[in-house]
C-alpha cells in the first residue's frame, strides 16, 4: 500500500466523517452518525496498517505521515469523548479537524522513504510520537470546549467538567511524551535536555497547562471565571510549538524541525 493508494480510503473517511459531523445534530440518526464516525476512523486506520506494512517503518517521520495519525486521533478521542459527555459539537469538531488534516495530505502529496535516520532508529520513537498526538488531540478538544465557556453567559459546570477531564488526561500524555523524549534524547545525542527551541516552547506549554490544573484545583469554583483562558493560552503556545517553531531563526539548526 503506497501513498498514491491514499485517496480510495481518504475520500470515503471524509465522506462519513462530514456526514457524522451533520446527523449529529438530528436526534433521530444520532446513532448513525456515531457508526459513521467509527467506520471513517477504521478506513483511515486500514489505510496506515498497510502503509506502515509496505514503509517497514512506523509512518511518523513526516509532517504528512504524522497528519495522518492526527487525523486518526482525533476522530477516535472525538467519537469516545461523545459518548462519554454527548456534546455534539464535539463529532462535528473532530469530524473537521480530521478532514483538514486529510484533505492537506491529499493536497500536497509527499515522498515517503522506507529509511530512518539514525536517531530515530529508537524503540521510543513509535510511544514518543503516539503520545504526544493523544495529547494534542484531547487538549484540542479542551480548547474547544474553553471557547464555548467564555462566550456563554451562563457557565456550564458539566462542560467545565468535561474540559477539566480532557486537559487532565491530555496532559498526562504531554508529560509522558516528552519524559520519553528526555530519555531517547539521552540515547540519541548524549543529555536529556538541551534548550532546543523546541523544548523551550514545550516548557512553555506544560507550564501554562500545569497552572490551569494547579488553579482548578486549589481555586475551585472561582476559577471558573478565569480557567478557560488559560486552556485557550496553552493550546495557542501547543500550535506554536508543533508547527510555529520551524519558521524561528534560532530553530533552523534544530534537530526537531520537520
Amino acid at each position: 500500500m503506497t501513498w498514491g493508494d491514499f485517496a480510495y480510503f481518504a475520500v470515503p473517511a471524509v465522506c462519513m466523517w462530514l456526514l457524522s459531523g451533520m446527523l449529529v445534530y438530528a436526534k433521530p440518526a444520532r446513532r448513525w452518525s456515531g457508526l459513521l464516525m467509527m467506520a471513517g476512523t477504521l478506513t483511515l486506520f486500514v489505510f496506515i496498517t498497510l502503509f506502515w506494512i509496505h514503509l517497514e517503518r512506523p509512518p511518523m517521520r513526516t509532517m504528512g505521515e504524522t497528519r495522518l495519525w492526527y487525523s486518526f486521533f482525533l476522530s477516535a478521542v472525538g467519537y469516545v469523548a461523545f459518548r462519554r459527555w454527548r456534546y455534539p459539537w464535539l463529532l462535528t469538531f473532530s469530524a473537521v479537524v480530521a478532514t483538514v488534516f486529510v484533505v492537506v495530505n491529499l493536497a500536497k502529496p509527499e515522498i515517503h522513504s522506507k529509511g530512518l535516520m539514525p536517531a530515530l532508529q529508537s524503540v521510543w520513537f513509535v510511544p514518543h510520537v503516539t503520545s504526544y498526538i493523544l495529547s494534542y488531540a484531547m487538549l484540542g478538544a479542551a480548547a474547544i470546549g474553553a471557547l464555548i465557556l467564555l462566550v456563554q453567559k451562563k457557565r456550564d459546570s458539566h462542560l467545565l467538567g468535561f474540559v477539566d477531564n480532557m486537559v487532565y488526561v491530555g496532559y498526562g500524555f504531554l508529560m509522558l511524551g516528552l519524559l520519553m523524549g528526555s530519555v531517547w534524547a539521552k540515547e540519541a545525542w548524549g543529555h536529556y535536555w538541551s534548550w532546543d527551541p523546541k523544548e523551550t516552547w514545550a516548557f512553555a506549554t506544560t507550564s501554562v497547562y500545569l497552572a490551569y490544573i494547579h488553579l482548578r484545583l486549589r481555586c475551585g469554583k472561582a476559577s471558573e471565571t478565569v480557567a478557560p483562558w488559560f486552556v485557550v493560552v496553552a493550546f495557542l503556545l501547543l500550535m506554536v510549538t508543533w508547527l510555529g517553531v520551524k519558521y524561528l531563526p534560532s530553530a533552523q539548526g534544530s534537530v526537531h524541525v520537520y
